[in-house]
């Protein structure tokens, strides 16, 4: 298959010419040949279809017409052609399949065989390669800006290269096959002096030196009607030449034509070349990674054949962090390459009067030698002019602080003989084959060092404790330290404690770091100013949050928006570099701010938010994140069971939304985890007193399974002092109720029954039912493991009728199966059997597969009392694959010490021993004591059985520890009897030893 774009697009498979379809597939399929082989950014190729106002689907189209050219290159043999990569897509061209990268390589060749003296070898290669143009334009007929732009490159390649044949074959003596040649050329492109000139010379060598001088004295009438200049000093020292019969314009081979008048005058000295670039930088500090790599990728851009365009680096990132500093020396480092010049201009990307291209391009031409007088009035003529200048000249071009892609495209010289670096708060991903460069800011030894040599190393190492503190109040933002060293150094009766007690305000802090015309405030408003209404809203809003990582569903409901609307706008604040992406993409993208900049969204939200705004805004976030938290334990325990909630106004997310983002229920509640705590919080100090129980008993879900006991209490006291403060009954008795749970999780019992006690008490006085039936259930639990077996089963029954009666089955299956436990621990499985066999179908009638796993595991202990340790074995293993499927590492820890014990049974002690250890040890990672000390019982059972005294007094005396501690009495006893008989085990062990009868 072979790719065309040096004339309209084509693309032929065998001798057939592809229909490549609609306006759409043509540009996406331009824009990823003219980066063939390199990543084309999916945001880069809906701005070529769409143009700066992208529809909200642009993205959608962009991979329907991606799949169309797909599906048109399979069918002819080529289904891999077009792969995925993280940020786009990547069209894969073996080398010679490229019309433009066989152009590249013949113009190559060509210029190599000149260099060695072989002309005509050069001409030939030239021609070659000029054959392969179908037109005189590149990517002829596709109408998107990002195309032509790249393609006027391309054109501008094929018009030098032209030029550059012609002078060889002017060398070589064949001017007049090339007049015709020439005279269309002109015509083609009458501003190009260049051809003006190759014109007059091969007319002067035909001996049509009258013909010769008409075509300067149309040049110059050209020039000064078009753009109000003379022509330049070489054609004018041409047309001087020929009218003077200079024997320097004979062809090769001809005697020297005697001079009709005096030789001309000595060419003048050429002009110095332009150098614009600011000072370097003193103190520049670090970033010798990044300065290594603008160096290396200019390098390699001036090495690769196969590139076309001009070599463009775009230094991004946050306002403040450096990119000029590193932009300005880069390019001192590299300027010895481009000895032609070093142009740099301030575009003010920021501002709200940015600076205009026309101005720039004035200034720039007036400092590379066109006089005011004859400067064009359009854009695009000056334009002209620049890339014209600029062609065979290796200059440097330095644009700072640029807003987008408009604003610095006609600023971009048309050859790759320059090079441009730009600085900008966006990536500027529209700018085909740019290399991105992203500044992040400092680690804590480059603050240091920064603050060293602005304020001196003896100062701050004095006090370096405080200079880390200053450092972490900058937020290592170089422009923050520059403003905190500064003000040191201009202060040095200051001791740094006393900059570091002023930054500690956190209202005070950007007034404190300002110094003379520096200013974080300042440099971030410019930011902000810059961006669309809709942003600058997100953005202020997302300082309502105090977590500090943002989903994009937050800025939804923030705004109240759609997902899609909220995804758009944290897109244009992360190219703005005012917030920045951390994880996640998709519905999973995560996003923050940079501490200084978070200061910057308050004082934005204050000025500009009313406090009823403030207040709606937090609500639906908090109710949003209530609706997905929900959705989230539904996905877990397959319904919305073994919960009680409030009457709290949810937001409702659409359901494919909800259903992607808790798809892995356990990954969404661990990066919402600090949102969670937060909101909870939040919730309460805000009076939305029933979001703060009802979130928190919502997020017991991700605590009791991932052990984060710490956030478990901290939330439920917080809720729970909420709902005290607002006589909340029903919310105090849930609250009570879901920290009773904690506290029997951590094996506290006496306060656990406390707890529950007053719940039962609150729920009663309210007609709480499942409220109630929820408490029975864990006091059951509480005094089955505190060995009241009456009291437990009497609990239980009093559960099962209300959860029977609200049609909660699998609140009703978990206290069937814990009955059951009753039933195996007074020594009756066969009851067991069946209490066992009816919670199996209500689990699975009601989609908890959770619960289905727990139900098993009674099962494989029902099997284990009746003696059955093979059937056990079985049904432990079933479970144990069911727990790791649906993520449950505590209740993986009590099925693989039922397993464990089943092994044992069996005889198989090597597998036994590798169950109870793998089980000890998850159960000391989730923090389950009990389970972590029956495994142990269990390593002493084991022991016991292969005689093995030292190994099974230990593991009893460890269990017994950990049995006492947690106030577990059945298991206390279990523990002393396996402890007895390992003693017994060592005194006859012993007196063997004693009467000589032990051997080996």
């Amino acid at each position: 298959m072979e790719f065309r774009i040096l004339g309209p697009l084509e693309v032929v498979a065998g001798t057939e010419q592809l229909d490549i379809g609609g306006t759409r597939q043509h540009i996406t399929l331009a824009n990823l040949l003219l980066d063939a082989n390199r990543v084309v950014t999916v945001d880069r190729l809906a701005e070529a279809i769409y143009g700066i106002d992208l529809p909200p689907t642009a993205r959608a189209q962009v991979q329907i017409c991606i799949s169309s050219l797909r599906r048109l290159f399979a069918a002819h043999g080529g289904a891999d052609i077009i792969t995925t990569q993280s940020r786009g897509y990547v069209i894969r061209v073996d080398e010679g399949r490229l019309d433009a990268q066989r152009f590249e390589a013949l113009s190559l060749r060509a210029r190599r065989a000149r260099d060695s003296g072989d002309m005509d070898q050069a001409v030939h290669a030239y021609r070659e390669a000029l054959a392969l143009w179908r037109s005189d334009e590149a990517l002829d007929g596709i109408d998107s800006r990002p195309v032509q732009s790249a393609a006027s490159r391309l054109n501008e390649e094929r018009i030098t290269t032209n030029e550059d044949c012609i002078q060889l074959e002017l060398d070589l003596g064949r001017h007049e096959a090339l007049i015709g040649e020439l005279t269309l050329l002109v015509e083609r492109y009458p501003l190009r002096e260049r051809l003006r000139g190759q014109l007059m010379l091969a007319l002067y060598r035909a001996d049509r030196r009258a013909e010769a001088l008409q075509v300067y004295r149309l040049a110059r009438e050209t020039m000064i009607e078009e753009l109000g200049i003379e022509p330049n000093e070489q054609l004018q020292r041409l047309e001087h030449a020929i009218l003077t019969a200079a024997p320097g314009l004979d062809p090769p081979g001809r005697p020297a034509t005697v001079a009709a008048q005096p030789p001309p005058a000595a060419a003048p000295m050429p002009v110095a070349a332009p150098f614009m670039l600011p000072s370097a930088i003193a103190d520049f500090t670090g970033r010798r990674k990044q300065i290594d790599a603008i160096e290396r990728e200019l390098a390699l851009a001036a090495e690769d054949p196969g590139r076309f365009a001009v070599p463009i680096v775009v230094v991004a990132g946050k306002g403040g962090i450096g990119k000029t500093t590193v932009a300005v020396h880069a390019a001192h480092t590299v300027a010895d390459r481009y000895p032609d010049g070093r142009l740099f201009a301030d575009l003010h990307g920021g501002a709200s009067r940015q600076a205009s291209p026309i101005h720039v391009l004035e200034r720039f031409l007036r400092t590379l030698g066109v006089p005011g007088n004859a400067m064009p009035e359009s854009l695009e003529e000056r334009a002209e002019i620049y890339r014209a200048l600029l062609a065979d000249r290796k200059t440097l071009v330095v644009l700072d602080n640029a807003a987008g892609e408009s604003q610095v495209q006609p600023l971009l010289p048309g050859t790759r003989a320059s090079a441009v670096i730009i600085t900008s708060r966006s990536r500027l991903g529209g700018l085909a084959g740019a290399i991105h460069l992203d500044i992040g800011i400092f680690d804590v030894d480059q603050s240091i060092e920064l603050l060293e040599r602005i304020a001196g190393v003896e100062r701050v190492r004095s006090e370096i404790e405080s200079a880390r503190a200053l450092a972490e109040l900058c937020g290592h933002l170089p422009l923050a330290l520059r403003i905190a060293g500064a003000r040191l150094a201009a202060r040095p009766h200051w001791r740094i404690e006393q900059l570091v007690s002023r930054l500690a305000d956190e209202t005070r802090r950007l007034d404190e770091l300002n110094h003379g015309d520096m200013g974080i405030r300042a440099s971030l408003s410019l930011t902000y100013e810059s961006v669309g209404e809709g942003a600058r809203r997100l953005f202020r809003r997302l300082a309502i949050l105090d977590s500090g990582i943002f989903s994009v569903w937050t800025g939804a409901a923030l705004l109240d928006a759609s997902f899609f609307e909220a995804e758009d706008l944290f897109d244009e604040l992360a190219d703005a570099q005012l917030i920045e992406a951390v994880a996640g993409h998709g519905p999973h993208s995560a996003y923050r701010f940079h501490d200084l900049v978070r200061v910057f969204a308050r004082e934005c939200l204050v000025a500009e938010e009313t406090a009823a705004e403030r207040k709606a805004a937090l609500g639906r976030v908090l109710g949003g994140l209530l609706f997905i938290s929900q959705a989230a334990h539904r996905r877990v325990f397959g319904g919305d069971y073994v919960q009680i909630h409030s009457d709290a106004e949810r937001w409702v997310l659409p359901d494919k939304l909800t259903a992607e983002l808790v798809a892995d229920p356990f990954a969404w509640y661990e990066s919402e985890r600090l949102s969670l705590v937060s909101g909870i919080r939040q919730a309460a100090q805000a009076g939305f007193t029933d979001v703060s129980w009802d979130l928190a008993i919502s997020a017991v879900t991700l605590f009791e399974e991932r052990v984060y006991l710490d956030d478990w209490r901290e939330t439920h006291e917080v809720a729970l002092a909420a709902t005290r403060q607002a006589a909340d009954v029903r919310g105090q008795a849930a609250m009570l109720y879901s920290r009773g749970s904690l506290k029997l999780t951590e094996k506290r019992l006496s306060e656990a029954r406390h707890d529950y006690e007053e719940a039962l008490r609150l729920f009663a006085e309210v007609g709480e039912d499942e409220g109630t039936a929820l408490v029975l259930q864990n006091m059951g639990l509480l005094d089955r493991i505190s060995g009241r077996f009456e009291e437990s089963a009497a609990r239980f029954q009093r559960a099962l009728e209300i959860f029977t009666r609200t049609g909660d089955q699998v609140a009703a299956a978990f206290v069937l199966h814990n009955l059951a436990q009753l039933r195996l621990d007074s020594g009756d499985p066969e009851g067991a059997d069946g209490l066992l066999s009816e919670a199996l179908v209500l689990s699975r009638r009601g989609g908890s597969k959770r619960l289905e796993a727990q139900v098993l595991y009674r099962m494989g202990h029902t099997f284990l009392e009746r003696h059955e340790p093979g059937p056990a074995v079985e049904v432990f293993e079933t479970a144990l694959t069911m727990v790791r499927q649906v993520g449950d590492p505590s209740g993986e820890t009590h099925v693989l010490h039922g397993l464990g014990v089943a092994l044992l049974r069996q005889g198989d002690t090597v597998r036994a021993e590798e169950a109870l250890r793998e089980s000890v040890r998850l159960g000391r990672s989730v923090g389950d004591r009990l389970a972590e000390g029956r495994s142990l019982l269990g390593l002493g059972d084991l022991a016991i059985a292969r005689r093995d005294a030292g190994h099974a007094i230990a593991h009893c005396e460890q269990a017994l520890a950990i049995f006492k501690s947690i106030s577990t009495p059945t298991f206390e006893a279990r523990a002393q009897a396996s402890l007895a008989e390992a003693r017994s085990l060592l005194a006859s062990a012993d007196r063997l030893g004693e009467t000589g009868e032990l051997v080996g």
